[in-house]
């Protein structure tokens, strides 16, 4: 009785806090519902055919302050999917200014530093006006005209409840029009900057997402 009282035996776990303005935790879960954005594909070919949706799992949650009114939360599943949302920091879903699904659908490894630089280097094919993936035509979202768009460049922080890591995140974000909806491509390459390591041997990540509203992602 006296241990119980004092904080002995009984005493529960702690709780792994709620993070971003989801208000999620590691192990939590979402219910994502698709079925508005598949209704928008449906006249067009997905890149990947449509957005899976249905529970989602947090396995991992990365933070990444974007400028002084805005913070990136990337809430991961074990399946390497991502639901980004873009709000203050600090705010609650009433504030949130954009949230997207996100799926892994390729990845390339340059050979070295003269493959990277046609990647990246000036004038590289990341931040181009557009980006033709195998015959998908895709138009550059951020930035605007036709001259070559620098990367964006931040440092993210991702927790997945029994380590931290901090990863320099580059990227540049395409989109394309299919159906009556919309179809985005992020570029990524990210290095960890807990690792020595240099950018050769790094691959760039491809990876397919749409537009949601907060209410098709309800927490379970």
């Amino acid at each position: 009785m006296i241990r119980s009282l004092f904080g002995g035996r009984d005493r529960k776990p702690d709780l792994p806090p709620e993070r971003g303005p989801l208000r999620c935790a590691i192990g939590g879960a979402f219910e994502i519902d698709t079925l508005g954005v598949e209704a928008g594909l449906a006249a067009g070919e997905p890149a990947m055919g449509p957005p899976q949706g249905g529970a989602f799992i947090v396995s991992a949650i990365g933070t990444a302050r974007l400028d002084g009114a805005n913070e990136l939360t990337r809430y991961y599943d074990d399946e390497h999917r991502m639901l980004q949302v873009i709000a203050p920091p600090g705010s609650g879903p009433e504030s949130i200014a954009d949230v997207s699904l996100y799926a892994p659908w390729d990845s390339v490894v340059p050979g070295g530093a003269g493959e990277w630089s046609r990647w990246t280097g000036a004038g590289g094919l990341l931040g181009a006006p557009t980006y033709d993936a195998d015959g998908i035509l895709f138009a550059r979202y951020w930035g605007t005209g036709d001259d070559h768009t620098e990367l964006v460049e931040f440092v993210e922080t991702i927790d997945d409840g029994e380590r931290q890591r901090k990863l320099h995140q580059r990227c540049m974000l395409y989109s394309r029009i299919v159906g009556a909806g919309e179809e985005m491509l992020l570029l990524n390459i990210e290095s960890d900057l807990g690792h020595a390591a240099s950018r050769e041997g790094a691959s760039i990540e491809f990876l397919i997402g749409y537009g949601l509203g907060v209410a098709d992602v309800q927490r379970v």
